[in-house]
């Protein structure tokens, strides 16, 4: 059993101990007529809990796509969850509708299966989820943020000691080994210092690769932020910002961090970590560029190769 499946276990089986518990001490169902065989029936249905909450992670696996990940950041998860309480409570409630009725039934009339002791069981365990839901909650967004915060601090190391090494050879990315390790989609010939930027129409912009700060879409343009005798300057060219991150390919530091941004990682002062989401400071303009979802994995995979 993976690591995956080993944390989704223990998960589920404090969830189910818990509602256990909660039906142990308020004793509905005619629970109490039972006297001690009472607490033969709750175990059965505390491991009938358990496999159909782990039928439901298997749900939420294979037919909706959402896998237990801990890779995906702290509002997956709380997504994740949700919607597996959608699933899951209805199908426990059943569940212990279908126990009353073929094994309760017969000292408590009322166990018989019917629509109002479905929806008086489903109330019941909708109440009993909710409240370990808001445990879960916490205690996953506690784990998760200080995650984060910590990968963060070991991404921001990883950026200056890129950025130092730059500084001190920063015509490394034309060393051959370099470019067998970190370009795969490099040409043989050595990458040009120079880059010049082209649209559809007649303009362009010229500028050393290490100056590029960002390039931002906007429409049908894309504006190019990027240093200027010292200075940012933004100019405007007729292109997409597809057409940008192709010119811009072979340039490893050069990377997509949102549908509308490709930044400069040589560029980026600092990675920000704020409530689950990304964001870079950019040096000399100090502008804030979000990371998106979808991005944050090709981010962080080009600060630890570069």
């Amino acid at each position: 059993m993976n690591n995956s499946w080993q944390e989704i276990l223990r998960v589920r089986v404090v969830s189910c101990a818990f509602v256990t518990l909660a039906l142990a001490t308020f004793k509905p169902f005619g629970l109490e007529v039972w006297q001690w065989q009472a607490y033969v029936h709750l175990f059965n249905i505390f491991v009938l809990g358990v496999i159909v909450c782990l039928l439901s992670d298997l749900v939420m696996k294979y037919i909706l796509r959402m896998p237990m990940s801990k890779d995906q950041g702290v509002d997956y998860i709380i997504r994740r969850n949700l919607r597996f309480q959608f699933i899951n409570t209805p199908l426990v409630a059943l569940m212990i509708c279908l126990y009353r009725h073929f094994v309760l039934s017969n000292k408590v009339e009322s166990n018989q299966f019917s629509f109002s002791n479905f929806v008086g069981t489903l109330l019941i365990i909708a109440f009993c989820s909710f409240a370990i839901g808001l445990y879960w909650r916490f205690k996953y967004r506690s784990r998760y943020l200080a995650a984060e915060l910590e990968e963060t601090q070991i991404l921001n190391e990883q950026l200056q000691k890129m950025q130092l090494a730059n500084v001190d050879s920063p015509n490394e990315y034309h060393d051959e080994n370099f470019a067998e390790q970190k370009l795969t989609a490099m040409p043989s010939s050595q990458l040009p210092t120079n880059i010049k930027l082209t649209g559809t129409t007649n303009d362009n912009v010229s500028m050393e690769i290490s100056n590029l700060l960002y390039i931002e879409a906007v429409g049908n343009y894309v504006k190019v932020f990027h240093l200027y005798d010292g200075k940012v300057r933004t100019d405007m060219i007729r292109a997409t910002s597809k057409q940008m991150e192709d010119d811009l390919h072979d340039y490893p530091m050069v990377v997509r961090c949102h549908r509308a941004f490709i930044v400069n990682l040589q560029q980026v002062e600092q990675i920000v970590s704020k409530s689950g989401s990304m964001q870079l400071l950019i040096k000399h303009s100090h502008d804030y560029l979000p990371v998106s979802r979808s991005n944050v994995t090709q981010v962080k995979e080009s600060i630890k190769r570069l």
